[in-house]
């Protein structure tokens, strides 16, 4: 099932799931700009983190880490109707569809691991949150190399 569902997503989906995930890390950042600057002084009152050798006050360093959040799920939100226009008028199965597929299941995933883990970890304050955060980077990069892979195909005709 999650086979068939996996190959059935077509680039009107992938554009779709992109300017929605665009939309929610619009109201991400804004939260982060406009209702986090009160909580975060509250909950992490007198706590303090250490970012590139010099002491900061953790509400600050995780102001920081939700901002990256969400500016992350942006540009994977483009990736994503990047990989919905890339893949138009082929088809999922078309050439260069395989990859795109792939990139697309990678940012999606991606931007739920990395992005959501530290959404999560700020809200919350379970630091262990931390430990998904880079699998969610390297489902990224896997995208980005999905991405140029099936543009690469189509460009040089080459069928997967």
């Amino acid at each position: 099932m999650i086979y068939e569902l996996r190959e059935n997503v077509s680039a009107k989906h992938w554009i779709v799931i992109g300017a929605l995930s665009a939309g929610l890390a619009v109201i991400c950042g804004a939260f982060a700009a406009h209702g986090l600057n009160v909580r975060l002084p509250e909950q992490y009152a007198g706590q303090t983190r250490v970012v590139a050798g010099e002491t900061v006050p953790a509400a600050r360093k995780y102001l920081d880490d939700f901002r990256t959040a969400a500016e992350y799920q942006m540009y994977h939100a483009l990736g994503l109707i990047a990989v919905g226009l890339a893949a138009a008028g082929r088809g999922a199965t078309g050439r260069g569809g395989k990859s795109f597929q792939a990139a697309g299941w990678s940012f999606l995933f991606g931007t739920i691991l990395f992005s959501g883990s530290l959404y999560a970890l700020v809200l919350t304050g379970f630091t262990r949150l931390g430990m998904i955060t880079p699998i969610g980077g390297v489902l990224f990069i896997a995208g980005w190399a999905s991405l140029a892979a099936g543009a690469a195909a189509r460009s040089e005709g080459v069928v997967e």
